[in-house]
């Protein structure tokens, strides 16, 4: 199998022989699945050292600037109107709000500041006034990055002329288990976002979500789908189900940690050259298992207390985990 051919235990030869490929098949990446966890890690961890510094990890904060009443049904989002959780409801936050949260972020060490609207898509004035914050955001002098649900045409040429570097668009899931996951919007309408993202030259996040109930298998068609698109993914975040209670996820089965690292390993083997962001359920991970993604390749994390409605280390703990594990903040 190719995949055994390109991941063997010949140390250099075995991961430059992968490169950068767009056409894994679900059985290649079944069998990476499948390996011994040390070899595994150790050929991930070759692929990040070539391609990435694995001492430095990029420093993002996420700010949600429009919470709640969401009309999707994601099965796991405490926004979505349709579930009784603890968050309220809130309006798009001002432009001097989101400038200032965005000069806090720069000083804590970030250096992209990424803007999550709880919408289906934007609409009309609020559209308008997004593309003002990406405007003043990237005037700091910061990356710039918007989740703002699916996109229309034209839309993500206007948010990149306004000076957006980043859209995230998670697929979530694979195709086949996404229907259990999500129903007011398909699996091709987030693929339809990504082109039209992608098209207008602008850099694509896009990663998925693992606790929710899913496979091994439905790990490696999201991997699958993400590997194959025409070109990776600048950016994949890699989240751990953060259980809120009265959405349907809510008492799931919690995923094995160790099963998290190895999607992390394989993703990084599968797109050698993008990076891949620890996101959420940190604040619940210890400091050996974010150690264990590191080394299998996530080279980036969300910082600052809140992930939108979900809690998220602080920057102390941060700060403190990066020290012991010898770790610099990119752009420190």
């Amino acid at each position: 199998m190719q995949a055994n051919a390109a991941i063997s235990n010949n140390s250099t030869t075995g991961a430059e022989a992968v490169g950068l490929r767009h056409d894994w098949s679900r059985d290649e990446i079944r069998a990476l699945f499948e390996l011994p966890f040390n070899d595994l890690l150790f050929q991930a961890h070759l692929l990040h050292r070539r391609h990435h510094n694995p001492n430095e990890v990029q420093k993002s904060t996420l700010l949600s600037i429009k919470t709640g009443s969401c009309s999707e049904d994601c099965s796991y989002c405490s926004q979505s109107a349709r579930y009784d959780t603890h968050v309220e409801a809130e309006r798009l936050l001002g432009l001097d709000e989101v400038i200032a949260s965005a000069m806090d972020a720069r000083r804590n060490g970030a250096t992209r500041f990424c803007m999550g609207a709880a919408w289906r898509s934007p609409k009309g004035r609020n559209f308008d006034r997004v593309v003002e914050m990406v405007r003043a955001v990237k005037g700091l002098g910061m990356e710039t990055c918007v989740t703002l649900g699916m996109l229309e045409d034209g839309q993500a040429e206007i948010l990149r002329d306004a000076g957006l570097d980043y859209y995230n668009h998670n697929i979530d899931t694979s195709p086949e288990y996404y229907g259990e996951v999500i129903t007011t919007r398909t699996f091709q309408d987030r693929l339809d976002t990504l082109e039209r993202v992608r098209s207008a030259g602008v850099n694509v996040c896009c990663g998925g979500i693992l606790g929710m109930g899913e496979t091994r298998d439905d790990r490696a068609g999201m991997l699958q789908t993400l590997a194959n698109l025409e070109s990776h993914p600048e950016s994949v975040p890699l989240n751990m189900l953060v259980q809120v209670e009265g959405t349907p996820m809510f008492g799931s089965d919690e995923l094995d940690p160790l099963e998290f690292v190895r999607t992390i390993a394989v993703a990084r083997i599968l797109m050698p050259e993008s990076t891949l962001r620890l996101s959420a359920g940190r604040e619940a991970m210890s400091d050996e298992l974010q150690a264990l993604c590191f080394f299998a390749g996530a080279g980036s994390i969300f910082s600052g207390a809140e992930l939108l409605t979900t809690p998220n280390p602080g920057e102390d703990a941060d700060d403190t985990l990066f020290n012991k594990l010898g770790l610099a903040a990119e752009g420190a």
